[in-house]
């Protein structure tokens, strides 16, 4: 296996879900729903989950069903949030980029002025040469395949020479199927049939990445699981997820 190239996903992948930032975007994100459509918290929340599991992102719902919607209006709001509360530089991780010797780009269904802000907090923003945000994709984002393909023709590469790192697990499937390597960032480590590799964080993840990027030698060990069919026939059901 030759990979030439690592796509980041941003959100709760770059930083750990665990550390609150996108509950705090989550709940802007309601609270918008809610003023624009006159609907209760539960009503929105169901909506919104429903966009989510339709659409991908909720923003993409409410362009399809409420044209009189102003997106930039909309990302504006639920983005204006303080990331230095949320988030700081990471020593280990600018140092694993630093050795991760792949091209290396941020792939997000977020606009791309929140992914620069969370790069320049984590210091990490000079290791990424594109950021793949939902308006290079016409807002037909990830789990779209269209956005996937899009990103590997732009950049001028095969699906086999590509890794993905992610936190949504709906989010591998078309990697998967353009043969890419699939690495599931998740602080619960559960097989799941559509992530080759499943590790606790991003700095695993990179450290993973370097030993993949190599020529074929002696596996390592490491805190990675490799999938299993044994795993597959026991990995549970991914929980109800809103944005990225």
């Amino acid at each position: 296996m030759t990979v030439r190239a690592v796509l980041f996903d941003l959100d709760n992948t770059l930083y750990p879900a665990s550390n609150g930032l996108m509950l705090s975007i989550d709940q802007r994100i309601g609270e918008f729903v809610q003023h624009l459509l006159g609907l209760s918290e539960e009503e929105a929340l169901g909506l919104r989950r429903h966009y989510y599991a339709e659409y991908g992102t909720t923003l993409r719902g409410l362009q399809h069903h409420h044209h009189h919607v102003e997106v930039e209006s909309y990302l504006q709001y639920v983005h204006d949030v303080a990331l230095d509360a949320f988030l700081a530089s990471d020593a280990r991780l600018e140092a694993g980029l630093a050795q991760l010797n792949a091209r290396k780009a941020i792939f997000t269904n977020s606009p791309r002025e929140h992914a620069e802000r969370v790069l320049e907090v984590l210091g990490i923003a000079h290791h990424f040469e594109r950021i793949f945000d939902l308006r290079f994709f016409d807002f037909v984002a990830k789990p779209n395949p269209a956005a996937y393909a899009r990103v590997l023709d732009e950049m001028g590469l095969a699906g086999h020479e590509t890794m993905l790192l992610e936190d949504t697990i709906a989010n591998l499937r078309p990697a998967k199927a353009l043969r890419m390597t699939t690495i599931l960032i998740a602080e619960e480590q559960a097989q799941q049939p559509l992530a080759d590799y499943v590790v606790p964080d991003v700095v695993a993840a990179v450290e993973l990445a370097q030993q993949l990027v190599k020529p074929p030698g002696p596996r390592r060990g490491g805190g990675s699981r490799r999938r299993s069919s044994a795993a597959r026939a026991s990995t549970p059901a991914e929980p109800p997820r809103l944005e990225q």
